[in-house]
């Protein structure tokens, strides 16, 4: 169960790299439509920098991208954390659900950004995360090394 427990972290890596490519494959035409690029950047320059500058659906990209180096930053220890005591088929479960949520709270994000139902999916997703790091927590926390096999 370690390796099923581990797939979903797997996707959201990868998930996260796809909106890597994405923000950089709007930014760059959207900079050199606004006439600016990255020869032309100033020094230190953030992608912050570009909010304002070019429209809000191409930054909404980034933002997403953002989001992804946030939460997801508790999701991938504990997945470990899980993986390493003994997933159960829930906690695998719950991980997908996770990964299913933030792929879907990705898209919503990047082209529709209504924020009433960003935020319910959002919320929904740290659901499952609040649920999957209580599980972590009993798991090391009331880990009996006496009941594993001889």
């Amino acid at each position: 169960m370690q390796a099923q427990m581990l797939a979903p972290a797997a996707i959201l890596v990868a998930w996260s790299l796809i909106m890597l490519f994405w923000t950089a494959g709007t930014r760059f035409p959207a900079m050199a439509k606004s006439g600016g690029d990255l020869k032309t950047a100033k020094p230190g320059g953030r992608g912050q920098d570009l909010e304002g500058v070019v429209p809000d659906k191409v930054n909404w990209k980034a933002h997403n991208y953002t989001h992804l180096m946030e939460q997801p930053t508790i999701f991938y220890p504990t997945v470990i954390m899980i993986a390493i005591m003994g997933a159960s088929g829930f906690d695998v479960l719950l991980a997908w659900v996770y990964v299913g949520l933030r792929i879907v709270h990705s898209i919503w994000q990047a082209t529709v950004n209504v924020v009433t139902i960003r935020f319910l999916i959002f919320a929904l997703s740290t659901l499952a995360l609040i649920v999957l790091a209580a599980r972590a927590v009993m798991a090391t926390l009331f880990f009996d090394p006496g009941a594993l096999p001889t």
